[in-house]
């Protein structure tokens, strides 16, 4: 009877101390984390001087949601439910790569005019404002930009439309997601320029 209670404690006491071991071993080994930066703009120009002799446009910081001011690359996982990322981030706020990204779309697009994204201001130049609602891989195997741009001379509206953009990921993964979101914003920068263009 002695003996069999002193290898019932012995065997409990092996076993915590293997559980301890187990988890001191999961704990050190912590799952590494992927950064990633939207997709340069093929074919973008720098908007780094005013061109004398060409209009001018000025875009302000993209402002995002609040929900999406965060390192984690957000997915959609219901009509529902967010959720974002722990081991997928952003290498940048989204909000600047947005902005950077879009000037560099507006300065291709627009041959003739200079997009000026830095913080700079031009006097006499109309102002674009974006906002983004949504901009987050999506359940139903889509990567979704969504939300409202606006064109101003000075306090005055000039322009105001929402846009929707939704593209089909064409494999699993965050960098497929982080591609094809870079093709939505790519596709707003569209419309934004044919939006502005038909303005002037």
């Amino acid at each position: 009877m002695m003996r069999s209670t002193v290898w019932r404690r012995t065997r409990a006491a092996m076993l915590l101390a293997g559980t301890a071991l187990a988890l001191t071993g999961c704990a050190g080994q912590a799952t590494p984390s992927s950064r990633y930066t939207l997709p340069e703009a093929p074919s973008a120009t720098s908007a780094a001087s005013v061109r004398a002799d060409g209009a001018s446009l000025v875009v302000r910081p993209v402002q995002v949601a609040s929900y999406l001011n965060q390192e984690g690359i957000v997915m959609q996982l219901s009509d529902i439910e967010l959720n974002a990322a722990n081991q997928n981030l952003w290498a940048e706020a989204l909000g600047r790569q947005l902005t950077r990204r879009l000037g560099q779309a507006l300065s291709d697009r627009l041959g003739d005019t200079t997009v000026v994204s830095t913080g700079q201001s031009v006097p006499g130049a109309p102002q674009l404002d974006v906002s983004v609602e949504s901009f987050q891989g999506r359940y139903d195997g889509q990567a979704v930009a969504a939300g409202e741009w606006q064109l101003f001379d000075g306090d005055r509206l000039i322009l105001q439309r929402d846009f929707s953009v939704t593209q089909p990921l064409t494999e699993d993964g965050y960098p497929a997601l982080v591609r094809t979101l870079g093709q939505a914003w790519g596709e707003v920068a569209d419309q934004i320029a044919d939006g502005v263009s038909r303005e002037r």
